[in-house]
């Protein structure tokens, strides 16, 4: 089964310009701001997508939904479509912070949290997609 990465393709693009356009303008807050929120959606559509090939690579599809978050991330890396486990965990407790508190030091995490993932998400969505030629 061939997974549609045509969302997660254009949310990494997404992602990397408005990371190059806020490198162009540092102290631009706006700038910042929309890098953080396009970490946001690329990070859900990035472990979804996650998800959805391990469904498709296990024995029982349902037993991926069966997985705690951190099992189904350990799941990924045995399996070769991540690298670091702690990163990706990390990753999401920055998404998490990014919905219930907003100040300008923590605002400051996420974005460069978000200049990490960048890489990581393309390197999974290179992974995604070599997998998924017939």
């Amino acid at each position: 089964m061939l997974l549609d990465l045509s969302s997660l393709k254009k949310a990494v693009s997404s992602l990397e310009r408005a990371i190059i356009r806020s490198r162009s303008a540092p102290l631009d807050e706006e700038l910042r701001d929309a890098v953080i929120q396009r970490f946001e959606y690329t990070f859900e559509l990035s472990w979804k997508m996650l998800k959805r090939r391990l469904e498709i690579e296990m024995a029982n599809p349902s037993e991926a939904d069966r997985l705690a978050f951190e099992d189904l991330l350990r799941e990924a890396a045995q399996r070769g479509l991540i690298a670091d486990v702690e990163q990706w965990m990390d990753y999401r407790e920055q998404r998490n912070i990014t919905s219930h508190t907003y100040d300008e030091q923590k605002a400051g995490n996420v974005y460069r949290e978000a200049l990490q993932f960048h890489a990581d998400a393309q390197s999974l969505l290179g992974e995604l997609e070599k997998r998924n030629r017939p």
